[in-house]
Order: structure tokens, then sequence, then C-alpha cells
């Protein structure tokens, strides 16, 4: 991996990547989405493919000002998470569900929701960078007095290369369970009614109500909060997973930003069209396993980011394919519907 971080070198990225960032979630919530309201596929596909089109126009400009190597850390680190994401997704659609959430609304909880993200995130990708260069063997040893070794092994790395090798493997076996989750007894959903008294019934699209001279909070806010736990859970296995791309913090981060930028148009499609992911589990579990593996056998043998990328990218389209020849989700829906 290249040890020196992109932002040291070229720090006018971070000012493009700030000011891109900024005006397009004002443009987004203050002039295209300024009401709520039931986005259709054709707005989901057209935010899709701005939200692609930034973050690929961003890679090319990181080619430019600072090479291949850092080029391909980028896009990889970015088609992962925007692969793992879409697992997130699916639990979304059941928090959505469960709660009875107006279709109209569902875009206001993932904006505000993505924004909590932006911090989470922060927090997580440059903590991690400086535990993970603290973690060196070698470097411990030397404190020590002590000789190196032969390969410089990291141990938070090799420990984030095991967690998700275990996930991949839980994940391909795991079940329904979420089906069957009361979200009302999730962290975030204690954690608003521990501070807010709340309204048993939506005002619009509105987080606080006035019932009887008294202000509550209505379960949109419940929502927000269960959403933002949920996304919180899910970053312990993607953050550790880029970590496997990257040491850089600034390429980590603005790959992950835009990723989870592009969910709320990504999430429209899914709920509409949901056969079209039913072997993606399985997809994603390999992708799990193999950066694990890839985490875990760094010291010993470096595999290129070109080489990674072309690995997801090959998963993705093959689990892809393979729900739509192999529809389970449509055949169950189908058969429960006649």
């Amino acid at each position: 991996m290249n040890q020196h971080p992109i932002f040291s070198e070229h720090p006018g990225l971070i000012i493009i990547f700030a000011i891109a960032v900024v005006v397009m979630l004002l443009l987004d919530l203050g002039v295209f989405n300024k009401k709520s309201h039931v986005v259709s596929n054709k707005e989901a596909v057209s935010w899709s493919l701005v939200w692609i089109s930034l973050a690929m126009a961003f890679s090319g400009l990181v080619y430019y000002v600072a090479g291949s190597v850092k080029f391909f850390e980028f896009q990889s680190a970015y088609w992962i998470e925007k692969a793992l994401s879409v697992d997130n997704l699916f639990v979304f659609i059941l928090v959505f569900k469960f709660f009875d959430v107006a279709n109209s609304n569902k875009h206001k909880v993932l904006f505000w929701g993505i924004i909590g993200a932006l911090v989470l995130r922060a927090i997580f990708i440059f903590s991690g960078a400086f535990l993970i260069e603290l973690t060196y063997l070698n470097k411990l040893l030397a404190l020590f007095g002590l000789a190196g070794l032969k390969y410089d092994i990291n141990i938070i790395m090799t420990l984030f290369g095991l967690f998700l090798v275990y996930a991949g493997i839980k994940s391909w076996s795991s079940g329904d369970d979420d089906d069957e989750e009361d979200y009302n007894n999730t962290r975030g959903a204690k954690l608003i009614r521990r501070f807010f008294s709340v309204s048993d019934k939506y005002d619009g699209d509105k987080f606080f109500t006035i019932q009887n001279g008294k202000k509550l909070a209505t379960p949109l806010l419940v929502v927000v909060a269960v959403i933002e736990f949920t996304d919180l859970l899910f970053a312990v296995d993607s953050i550790p997973a880029i970590f496997a791309i990257s040491n850089d913090p600034f390429i980590l981060y603005t790959s992950n930003i835009f990723a989870i930028l592009g969910l709320r148009a990504l999430f429209f499609l899914l709920d509409n069209f949901i056969h079209l992911f039913s072997k993606l589990k399985y997809g994603l579990a390999i992708i799990l396993s193999f950066i694990g593996l890839k985490m875990i056998i760094a010291p010993f043998y470096h595999i290129e980011s070109i080489y990674s990328l072309l690995v997801i990218g090959a998963v993705l389209c093959l689990s892809v394919l393979l729900s739509i020849i192999f529809p389970e989700a449509a055949i169950e829906e189908a058969s429960e519907n006649p």
C-alpha cells in the first residue's frame, strides 16, 4: 500500500470534495426535494446516475493529481462500500415496513440518516487509520528493544481480517431473522423514547408535533434513530473491509461518502426491484471473506487494488445475474399473493 496520505500532498482535493458534497446536499434538500414526495423509478435512476457520475469524476481527478494507485484504491473502496451497503438497504426496507412509513417520507428519513453517517464514518475511518499506524508488530517490538520479524504484521488488520472472514461465513448461512425483529426494542428507538415522549401517530413529515398543548416526537424521529443505529452496526463490517484496500484516510473517507450519498436513490430502486437481488447476500458473503483473507495475507503477499476491484465486480455481476435467472423472492411473493 502507498504509505503517503493524499491530502498531505494535494490539499486542494479536500476543498473540492467538501464543496461538491455540500452543494449537492443543499440542492438535494433545498431544491429538488424541498417537499416530501414519492420517489419514482425514473427519479431514482436519475439520482443514482448523478451520484455515481460524481464519484467517477472525482476518482478521475484523483487519478490526474495522484496517479493510478490512488485511483484504483478509490475505485475499489467505493464499490466495496456500495456493495456492502446494499445489504444495509434490505434492513432499511424492513424498518420502513415495520413502522409503516409513508413512501413520501422515506426520502427525508434517509437524508438525515446519511447526514449522521457523514460524521460517524469520519470518526471510524480516521481513528481506525490512527490505530492501525500504531499496531504494526515490528514497531511494537522496537519499543521493547526487540528485533523485528521478517514480515511486518499489523495486529489490528489481522483481527479485522479474521472478523471479516467470520462475518462472510455467517452472512452466507444467515436466514431471514430480520423479518421478525421488533425494531421498537432496538437501541435507536429506546434512545429516542428515553429523552422524548413519542406520539402514536405521524404528523406528515414532521419529527415533532403538538398534541393537547404538549410537544411530542413523532414516530418518524424514532425511525431516523433506528436507521442511524442500523447504519452504525453495518459500518462495523464495511469500514474494516475498506482498510484492506488502502491506509489513506482521505481515499477511504471520500470513497465511502460518495458511496453512501447515493444510497437513497438506490434504496428506492431496490425497494421496487428486490427480486433482482435475491442472491446478493451470497455474493456479499464471498466479498467479505475475500477481503478478510486479503487482510490476513497482506504481510506475506499483497494483492493489488486493481485485482481486488476485478474480483468484487465479477462477484457482484454474477450475483445479480443469478438473481435474475433464479428470482426466488419474486417466486415467493407470487405464491403468497396469487
